[in-house]
This record gives structure tokens, sequence and C-alpha cells, in this order.
């Protein structure tokens, strides 16, 4: 905190109390000495009037107390009381400053005054009424200070606290927001894609089942059509799972997650699929992947599934692609590249589709805080990220 916000924050006394004693030795030492200079009992009620200022910053009643006592000597044996005026002064606002109730600064004015009354009695009833009306402004000054002093800061409190509330309300309404935005994802999942998927899968098994001496290739295209679908109806039944209940759902972290020691299956996995599909795919996967963290280890095994999907759609089933996957040090390099296959004569039918596949890699990276090259190489396509270490 800087001097400036120091000085107008009520923990924070001993700067004010360090900038009144600053300012009492310079009035002491240059403004005294061009008329009366300070004698020697002045100098000792100013050092102890300085001292209990440090010394009781923080205990403001008993700072009230010390500096009273101060200035009731100093008026029975001082001619110039400024020092210790003053100091009584400021006590009595930093008194009105902090004090919890307003019963502290009614009886800190009351002593104040009932003190130099008592020591102060005029001798003639005009002067009297001067005196009252000095002290009224002396002891009224500071309090009015004080308090002006603890209102502002209890409305910035106050401005604090409805600040804090509001964005809280906020929160619970973007959450809100958030979780019916889920929910109606989560029903046309099942509704829709689910129950579609699970037509398809059912329909595939029943016609590898239905249709006796299939060639032995295509019961292995049916075979696979069947794994792939079954598994993706288990991924989505867990993404419904998660959309409907994200706070509840444990399975929410294998969505997020995978175990690192089964990435290099995994991605073999990939590689096979897409070989299935008709793409030669040649790999080169760094044994050190079965050492990646968990989140990183399901980003590169999402990418390579839907880099490699990409090649077979756009492509075409005879098209070559190269996956490398590297770690160096705690950084994995990832790379998929093609040579065009059929669009080098010409661009293959694209089957429909929302066109979101980049789109989702790209922002899956740069979660991680890596950045996705993807574009032309040579006759085909090639798509890349570095996806820094924690430490990055």
């Amino acid at each position: 905190m800087s001097w400036a916000g120091r000085l107008f924050n009520v923990r924070e006394t001993f700067p004010r109390m360090l900038l009144l004693d600053l300012s009492g030795l310079a009035y002491l030492l240059v403004t005294c000495q061009t008329e009366n200079p300070p004698t020697g009992p002045q100098w000792v009620l100013a050092v102890l009037a300085f001292a209990a200022g440090l010394l009781l910053n923080r205990w403001r009643v008993w700072s009230l107390v010390a500096q009273t006592a101060l200035f009731a000597v100093a008026l029975a044996i001082l001619a110039d009381t400024t020092i210790n005026k003053v100091g009584t002064a400021w006590a009595l606002g930093e008194l009105a400053f902090w004090a919890p109730r307003y019963a502290y600064v009614w009886a800190g004015t009351a002593l104040v005054a009932v003190v130099y009354l008592a020591l102060e009695v005029p001798a003639s009833p005009d002067g009297l009424f001067e005196e009252i009306v000095g002290l009224a402004t002396g002891l009224g000054l500071p309090v009015l200070l004080g308090t002006v002093g603890r209102t502002t800061r209890e409305l910035g409190v106050q401005a604090a606290r409805r600040a804090e509330e509001e964005q809280r309300r906020r929160e619970s309404e973007h959450r809100a927001a958030r979780a019916d935005e889920r929910s109606a994802i989560a029903r046309e999942l099942h509704d829709v894609v689910a129950h579609h998927v699970a037509s398809m899968v059912l329909r595939i098994g029943v016609a590898r089942h239905v249709l006796p001496g299939l060639d032995p290739k295509v019961a292995e295209v049916f075979d696979d059509v069947h794994r792939t679908g079954t598994a993706a109806l288990g991924d989505l039944r867990r993404l419904v799972a998660v959309l409907r209940d994200h706070d509840g759902v444990r399975g929410d972290a294998s969505l997020t997650a995978i175990d690192p020691s089964a990435l290099p299956a995994a991605l073999d996995g990939a590689v096979e699929t897409a070989r299935r599909a008709g793409v030669i795919v040649e790999a080169e996967i760094d044994p050190e992947v079965g050492g990646l963290d968990a989140v990183r280890g399901l980003a590169v095994l999402r990418l390579t599934q839907e880099a490699l999907t990409n090649v077979a759609k756009h492509a075409g089933a005879s098209a070559k692609a190269r996956l490398r996957v590297t770690v160096d040090g705690s950084d994995v390099g990832w790379e998929v590249v093609d040579d065009g296959g059929l669009a080098v004569a010409g661009p293959p039918e694209v089957p429909p589709g929302g066109g979101h596949g980049l789109t989702g890699m790209r922002e899956r990276v740069e979660v991680l805080g890596g950045v996705l090259t993807a574009g032309p190489a040579g006759t085909g396509w090639r798509v890349g990220t570095m996806l820094p270490g924690e430490s990055a």
C-alpha cells in the first residue's frame, strides 16, 4: 500500500502520528525560534507527547488519555501549549475515526472539555464565551474530520460488500444459465445423436448375423463399425451424464484425462482405425508419451483421432498420412501430414458436417497453452502444434 493510502487507512495510525510528530518538531525548531524559543519544560512535554503518539498509536483511548494528561500539565505550567493542544485534538480525531460506538467520542470530548475548562477559566464572562467558542471549534473540527473519515470508510465497506453480493448474484445467474444450456445440450445428445448412433449399431449387429457367408473383409468392416459405434455410445452416455450433473458425476475426469500408461495403446488404436478406413498411416510415436500428464495425453489422443479422420474424409481412402509425436523435455510435439490423396486429381466429395473439427482442435490446444498450425503442405495438408509443459 502506498503512503497516501496508508495515511487514510484506519488501521495505519503510525504514519499519521509520525507525520504529526515531524510537524510538531518543525514547529519547535523553526517557528518558535523566531519569536519565543521553546523552554526546557516545553521540550519535555513535547517529547513526551511525540513518544505517546507513536507508542500508543494503536490504542486510541489510552492515547487520548495520555495526550489529555500532558495537555493538562502544559496548561498549568506553559505559556505556549500549541504542541500538546494539537496532540490532544489529533488523538480525539483518531478516536472519532476509529470508534465503534459514538459513546467513545462523546466520552473523549467531555474529558478534554472538562480538563480545558478547569484549567483555563477566564476572569470575565466575555472571556468565558470566547473560550467556549474556541473550545467548541478546537474539539468539533477533529471530531468532524474523524467522523467523516469513519463514515466514508463504512460506506466504502458497504459498497464493496454490495459489489461482492452483485458479483455472486451474477455468477449464480451465469451458473444457472450454463446449467440450462447444458441440460438442453444433454437432451439433444440423448434424444437425437445417441438414438441414431444406437440405431446404427443395432442395425450393423443385425446385418452381421442375418447375412451369412459374408466376405471376411466385409465382416471385418462390420465388426469395426460395430466396435466404433459401441465406443461412441459409451462416450455419449458419459458426456450426457456429465452435462446433466456436472458437479456430481465422477466420470467427468474420464472426459478430460486419460491414464498416461494407456496413451500409446490408444494412439495405436487410432492409427489402426484410420488404416482400416483405407488411409496409409506411418506413425512415429515417442515411447516417452507414456509419461505425459493425463490432460495433455488426452489432448494428443483427441487431436490424432480428429486429424486422421479428416485425412480420410478430405483426402480420401488412398491418402498417405504421417503421424509424429515427440517428447522434448516437458514439451510435446505433435503433427499429422498427408499427401493429398485423391485431392491431387480433384477434391473428393466432403461428407456433410458442421466443419467444427479444426475449431475444436484449436480450442483444445489453446487451453493447454499451445498454438495449432494448419495449412497446405505440398500437395497435401499439415496440422501440428507444440504443447508446452506445466512449467512453461
